[in-house]
């Protein structure tokens, strides 16, 4: 027996004194409240109302228990109140790369708070983010995919050290290619050898490591000099002194006082979706305004947009070749 059903028949009816009345009030059928009267009669084994008059009346046993049945379905409205406010007040927690800038992450949770969400940023691996959303720890999450399936696109390039007129670090449009980075022939490459290109815990994915091996091998790079950056101060602290290059997005680099330039190769680039946890909103997928929110904070844009035009066919010939190898 559905308890609180049944209740709520019983003080409609009593109200109203007639049993159309309550069901029009209940919205339900005739029939289906009488029956749930009966059921509560047999339950309590009394009689709630009497049915001997033109207009019901409520029996003496009906008065006696009124007030209970009353007292019952306030606390369950009381209940669902307050089951109601605290999914409301519970912080969301949404996974993010450890490399987003803070002032963007505050506006996304500034917009959480417009929209009455209350947002926990956690800034973690790009392997935990995946098995956050899958254990249910995680609401929502910025997930690497491969540059060409993905949603949003984040170029990559190389952070160095800032030249003499370049103090506050900065910028090179022109973008570069791996064949670049072997040491000319001739050229002495210093006492430590060519620098290393360094890779953020963010960039430590099948997806992209495997691509920039490749590539590497392809440019006559030797693995070697792909190296895993560990702490990223100590990462920066070796590349603005200029003893590596370290493979990072541009805001990071200008975060942080150091040059950069894009790599030419876009199949190299990260590419991100955002994902919510399955069943979280019913349809398993984030806000339109958190997605929005989550793709400014990591500096990612829709993967179409800008940069070099596709190849013939409307494909984007770097990245099929990547992917294939």
């Amino acid at each position: 027996m559905d308890l609180l059903a049944h209740l709520e028949a019983y003080a409609a009816t009593a109200d109203e004194a007639s049993f159309s009345r309550a069901a029009d009030r209940l919205g339900i059928a005739q029939p289906l409240l009488s029956r749930r009267i009966k059921t509560l009669e047999e339950h309590f084994g009394g009689l709630l109302f009497d049915r001997s008059r033109r207009q019901i009346a409520t029996t003496e046993l009906g008065v006696q228990l009124l007030p209970y049945a009353r007292d019952v379905l306030d606390r369950a409205q009381r209940l669902r109140q307050v089951a109601r406010s605290a999914r409301r007040s519970r912080a969301h927690a949404v996974g993010v790369p450890a490399d987003c800038a803070p002032a963007a992450l505050a506006r996304a949770l500034r917009a959480g708070t417009e929209h009455g969400v209350t947002l926990g940023m956690h800034e973690l691996p790009p392997a935990e983010r995946v098995s956050g959303l899958t254990d249910g720890s995680l609401a929502c999450a910025l997930v690497r995919a491969a540059p060409e399936q993905a949603s949003l696109r984040l170029p990559l390039g190389l952070a160095s050290a800032p030249g003499p007129g370049d103090a506050d670090g900065g910028s090179s449009r022109r973008a570069v290619h791996l064949e670049e980075l072997r040491p000319r022939r001739g050229r002495a490459a210093g006492p430590a050898g060519p620098p290393p290109l360094l890779l953020l815990t963010e960039d430590r994915v099948p997806c992209f490591e495997d691509r920039l091996a490749r590539a590497a091998a392809r440019a006559g790079l030797p693995g070697s000099r792909i190296r895993p950056a560990g702490p990223a101060a100590t990462a920066l602290a070796e590349t603005l002194a200029g003893r590596a290059l370290l493979v990072c997005p541009e805001p990071f680099a200008r975060q942080h006082g150091a040059h950069w330039a894009p790599l030419a190769d876009r199949s190299l680039h990260r590419g991100y979706d955002v994902r919510a946890a399955p069943g979280r909103n019913g349809t398993g997928d984030p806000p339109a305004w958190l997605a929005a929110q989550l793709a400014s904070a990591v500096g990612a844009v829709p993967a179409r947009g800008g940069g070099p035009e596709p190849g013939p066919g409307g494909e984007d010939l770097p990245a099929r070749l990547a992917a294939c190898g």
